[in-house]
């Protein structure tokens, strides 16, 4: 997607006066006084018109976002105004994804001085409210939702592939999994061994439970059971397929780069020190605090012994410390799976050019596969508006959405003393098998390290595999 460039028509700019102190300008019951226009003027439906292209939207927006970070009230109105008139919640794709946008910056301007006023003004008369309701989803749900696109079959499978190809020989394979869905993958991974292995090797799985009946880390797409009851499916799963898995909670938590999930594998290490250990990371690991979120206690892992110190770090984030903690674990294979987008400026209008040219994709995507009205994809877009509100909407510890592009995840694995290696044909070959059941838009583009999912030559997903340099 091209940037729109032009500027705002003139109308939008005949009144910017900005209300540097609220309570000059209003009366006692925070009203506009009588004198003043209490609405500036908006362009006639017939001018709405020339707002409906993609980049116009993203342009207005991004001004939009502008006016409300410098606390300029009539402008902002303006646009948030134009906005909810050009992007109905149920319009096409480019309506939608702009809808979502409007309504994070109208969650932002609630929390941004004089703006907070602009909320009510702009939803007096709609029928759409503020409130996303994400859903809970049982483990058939979840199992069908996933595969309804390669947005995580891409990551799963190449995973899968790289791990049976470095796992052989081993008698027991210990996977750590590290995935925003919840062990999705794994029962594909466990069809995959017994199906190589005449008799197959002991599967043990660690999984972290990162929120920890804390509501305020759950991160969708979420689950209606606890990680103890998934386990014992997978376990059942497991056994019917002749394979003997052993389930393992830890309870650890992102927000402080999962040290005592650390701690516990350095533990196991010793203990089992003969067994494959895989570190599976499908876009998890964006959710771990950067160099962006200053001022945040981290914690320094000493990979020589069995302490974690807390402290306060200010030229490393947490990520690198996880990954150099990981490294101190000697790892047989590490996977990392995530979004190739850049969404950690702190700088909200770069961040939400980002978000924009990014987002459009699953929006793009979902009529390729989900009916309008359908249940499934009335969850699918609850999802997506999280993510971009918490982008925008959000700032400090509770802006989780900071996604970091392949080439900055790279700098980081090989700082930590890792190499990558590249995806074999075989690994390939199951990749594009599996993008033959989806639309014909998706695609794979394959680097010398990685490999990525594409929609429409855009990239979307990558894939790596790294071992110990």
């Amino acid at each position: 997607m091209t940037q729109f460039t032009h500027s705002l028509p003139p109308y939008l700019h005949q009144t910017t006066t900005t209300f540097s102190n609220p309570s000059s300008s209003m009366n006692k019951n925070n009203q506009v006084p009588p004198d003043k226009p209490t609405k500036p003027w908006f362009p006639t439906s017939k001018a709405l018109t020339t707002f409906g292209d993609t980049n116009c939207m993203e342009q207005l927006l991004v001004h939009c976002a502008n006016a409300i970070e410098t606390n300029d009230v009539t402008l902002a109105q303006q646009i948030l105004w134009v906005l909810n008139n050009i992007a109905p919640q149920d319009g096409d794709s480019n309506q939608r994804l702009a809808y979502s946008f409007l309504r994070a910056l109208t969650n932002r301007a609630a929390k941004t001085g004089t703006c907070k006023m602009l909320v009510e003004q702009v939803y007096s008369n709609a029928h759409n409210n503020l409130t996303i309701d994400t859903h809970r989803f049982s483990v058939i749900e979840l199992a069908n939702f996933v595969d309804l696109t390669p947005w995580h079959r891409f990551g799963y499978a190449a995973a899968n592939a790289a791990i049976l190809e470095a796992t052989e020989g081993f008698s027991v394979i210990h996977i750590v999994d590290l995935s925003s869905t919840h062990c999705m993958q794994i029962p594909t991974l466990i069809d995959a061994i017994a199906n190589r292995h005449e008799v197959a090797p002991l599967i043990k799985l660690t999984v972290s439970d990162h929120a920890n009946n804390n509501s305020d880390q759950l991160i969708p797409p979420k689950l209606d059971l606890s990680y103890e009851e998934l386990g014992s499916k997978l376990v059942n799963f497991a056994r019917s397929r002749n394979v003997t898995l052993e389930f393992r909670v830890v309870s650890s938590s992102y927000t402080n780069g999962f040290a005592s999930l650390i701690e516990h594998l350095r533990v196991q290490r010793l203990v089992y020190s003969g067994e494959a250990l895989i570190i599976n990371c499908h876009m998890m690991l964006h959710y771990i605090p950067d160099e962006t979120l200053s001022n945040s206690n981290s914690y320094v892992f000493d990979s020589m012994s069995s302490t974690t110190t807390a402290t306060t770090v200010t030229t490393t984030s947490l990520r690198s410390l996880f990954l150099n903690a990981l490294r101190g674990l000697d790892p047989t294979l590490v996977i990392l799976v995530d979004e190739d987008v850049d969404l950690t400026s702190n700088n909200l209008v770069s961040r939400l050019r980002s978000a924009f040219n990014y987002l459009w994709i699953p929006y793009d995507t979902v009529d390729t596969f989900l009916p309008r009205g359908s249940k499934q994809r009335q969850w699918y877009e609850a999802d997506i508006c999280w993510k971009i509100e918490n982008v925008i909407a959000h700032e400090g510890v509770q802006r989780v959405e900071r996604v970091e592009p392949i080439g900055k995840w790279e700098q980081r694995m090989r700082n930590a003393n890792f190499q990558g290696i590249g995806f074999g044909e075989e690994c390939v070959g199951e990749v594009k098998a599996m993008l033959d059941e989806h639309a014909a838009g998706w695609g794979l583009k394959k680097e010398d390290e990685h490999i990525v999912l594409t929609w429409k030559g855009h990239n979307v997903v990558f894939a790596s595999a790294w071992l110990p340099a």
